[in-house]
């Protein structure tokens, strides 16, 4: 054999020998390089993963947090690269088709409360970059949360195959040439990886979000996700882009909103880890979606308000023996005055805000303002600290006349707040009846078809036989 053919012969078979090895392949997560880790923790930050997959005191995303949704908890997975307990052996098509059609490594299928709906939107990088981190970065924790159980016909998860063809959207996410690279930015993040859909957009009875209703607002348990579509009463329309670059990154915009409860937590966990070109873009999106009023919204619900005091019905005035008999104003001197001043003005170095020209107070439901009153506001962001004390040892009396004095004096005085509701959001919200329904629904579906079934079978009996 001449030496020139043999030395072609032993490259071919070296190429061979490499690229089943992989050495031609796309980078797997044992060869995945440092950049690409950093890439895909930046991702699952965008996804703020940690938020749903980190139990209180646990160990991260080693799972165990409840979700409460309308028809019973569901327990978040471990999603640690354990191979006994987590996805450690998954491989990146698994990963993938977990993230995107809500399918586990064993066939089963997901909840929505993973927002696979949204993740369907992901980019085939980021998705492997996302994979990378988690298989290399992420410490495995051997432990395995408790089993999701859901009530009946709900824990059956094969019925989300059907689910999934009425509400997946599997087409991922297409740029819109028509628009600017920031806007494409924005909205892949804030249909994709951010879902911000999830809580942002009311849903359907069979728990699907309603596109036509893209971001007008959503219940989240016992809070309420507000609307953030460009209506300017409603929405964020009456925002610049750096009120909203600075609300996601701060926590607050001065003069408008500040953050508590889910969206709290959404950013101190991911949003403000976003460098500030993501955070414009979603900005630049969210002002470009189309605009959704809600009727009871007259004015930017920022507008409502000023500053004021009702001191006067106070002075050489006994207060009541019984607690639930005090006023408005003698709640508020009592709890609210010390920190927000007596006009309401807030602190003076502008680290607790002013009740009047705040959204809280400003929109016709009053389902935050109540939780706000409830649980307080604690926000550890590395460098600062926002504290607000809940008020949960006053009585549903007492919070209903403070919050409906609140409202009257500082906000939109269409806004009440009463002791049923008090009482129904300290218990963890409204009762949902979804399961109830979901019973009778298919009780009626199994009698529709043995009825169909009883009536076939009698008309074939009364049809004549041919002789």
């Amino acid at each position: 054999m001449e030496p020139r053919v043999a030395l072609l012969r032993a490259i071919a078979v070296a190429a061979v020998v490499l690229w089943s090895a992989g050495a031609f392949a796309q980078p797997s997560a044992d060869t995945a390089s440092p950049d690409l880790v950093r890439r895909g923790e930046y991702v699952a930050i965008a996804g703020d993963c940690v938020a749903c997959h980190t139990a209180p005191g646990g160990k991260p995303f080693a799972g165990g947090l409840a979700l409460p949704t309308p028809i019973g908890d569901i327990i978040a997975t471990n999603i640690t690269p354990s191979k006994t307990a987590g996805i450690g052996n998954y491989t990146l098509a698994q990963f993938t088709d977990a993230m995107r059609k809500g399918l586990r490594a064993d066939g089963a299928h997901l909840y929505p409360a993973m927002p696979y709906t949204a993740y369907a939107n992901v980019t085939d990088d980021d998705m492997r970059a996302l994979y990378a981190y988690f298989m290399h970065e992420v410490a495995p924790v051997d432990t395995a949360p408790p089993a999701t159980r859901l009530p009946f016909p709900f824990d059956i998860r094969l019925s989300m195959a059907v689910w999934n063809l009425l509400f997946l959207d599997r087409h991922g996410f297409q740029p819109n040439p028509a628009q600017s690279a920031d806007w494409n930015r924005g909205a892949y993040l804030v249909r994709g990886l951010a879902h911000c859909g999830t809580c942002h957009t009311p849903r359907n009875l069979l728990m699907a979000e309603r596109a036509a209703r893209e971001l007008r607002g959503g219940d989240v348990g016992a809070w309420f996700a507000p609307n953030i579509t460009s209506d300017v009463n409603s929405g964020i329309g009456g925002w610049s882009e750096q009120e909203l670059v600075d609300y996601m990154q701060r926590g607050r915009a001065a003069g408008k909103s500040q953050a508590a409860g889910p969206m709290a937590e959404a950013i101190d966990q991911s949003l403000r880890h976003l460098t500030t070109a993501d955070l414009r873009a979603i900005a630049v999106f969210l002002k470009g979606v189309p605009a959704l009023r809600d009727p009871g919204d007259t004015r930017p619900r920022y507008a409502w308000g000023e500053a004021a005091d009702d001191l006067s019905s106070l002075r050489g005035v006994a207060w009541p023996q019984e607690p639930d008999r005090m006023t408005g104003p003698q709640l508020y001197d009592a709890w609210c005055a010390t920190c927000h001043q007596a006009q309401a003005e807030g602190s003076f170095d502008g680290g607790l805000p002013p009740l009047f020209h705040n959204t809280a107070l400003g929109g016709t439901d009053t389902n935050n303002l109540v939780m706000v009153m409830l649980d307080g506001v604690r926000r550890e962001t590395g460098t600062s600290e926002t504290l607000m004390p809940g008020f949960a040892q006053l009585s549903d009396r007492q919070l209903a006349t403070l919050g409906s004095y609140l409202t009257r004096r500082y906000g939109n005085p269409a806004a009440t707040v009463n002791e049923e509701q008090v009482r129904t959001l300290r218990a963890g919200g409204a009762q949902s009846h979804l399961v109830l329904i979901a019973r009778l629904a298919l009780a009626l579906v199994v009698i529709a078809l043995v009825v169909a079934f009883l009536a076939a079978v009698r008309r074939r009996r009364r049809t004549p036989r041919p002789p």
